[in-house]
């Protein structure tokens, strides 16, 4: 497997409006616009930093994944994403290895991305995603 970089850090909040104050304002990071991810049930806001991305993400249903992490851990650090070169083979390897993949297959995220998260019980509790972008 072969890891290029950070993709980016992803930051769960309550209100994406409220919560972008924050890096655009204080810390002035440009604002590349949100996008709704229906099938993940979450809209994303991502701010560039150097060749990584802080992308806040807000529930879009109070079932969603992310509605689900802030019941239970509040707003904050959510997931790290790593960008791979080929997010099949990775899989395959992580598998291999007795990884527990909560996407056995990659699905489609954010900005066209094929993505997919391990299982935290394996990474110390981490929420690790792996990312492929033909960017």
């Amino acid at each position: 497997m072969k890891i290029l970089k950070i993709d980016h850090l992803g930051i769960a909040v309550n209100n994406i409006d409220q919560a972008k104050s924050f890096w655009t304002d204080v810390l002035g990071l440009p604002h590349e616009g949100n996008e709704t991810v229906a099938e993940q049930k979450v809209t994303t806001a991502f701010f560039p930093v150097g060749q990584s991305e802080v992308e806040l993400l807000e529930s879009t249903a109070p079932d969603g994944p992310v509605a689900k992490f802030i019941e239970k851990r509040g707003q904050g650090f959510q997931h790290v994403a790593f960008r791979v070169e080929n997010i099949d083979a990775a899989l395959a390897e992580l598998k291999a290895k007795g990884i527990r993949l909560i996407d056995e297959t990659p699905r489609m995220g954010a900005g066209g991305a094929r993505i997919a998260f391990l299982h935290p019980k394996d990474t110390q509790g981490v929420l690790v995603e792996l990312c492929e972008r033909n960017d």
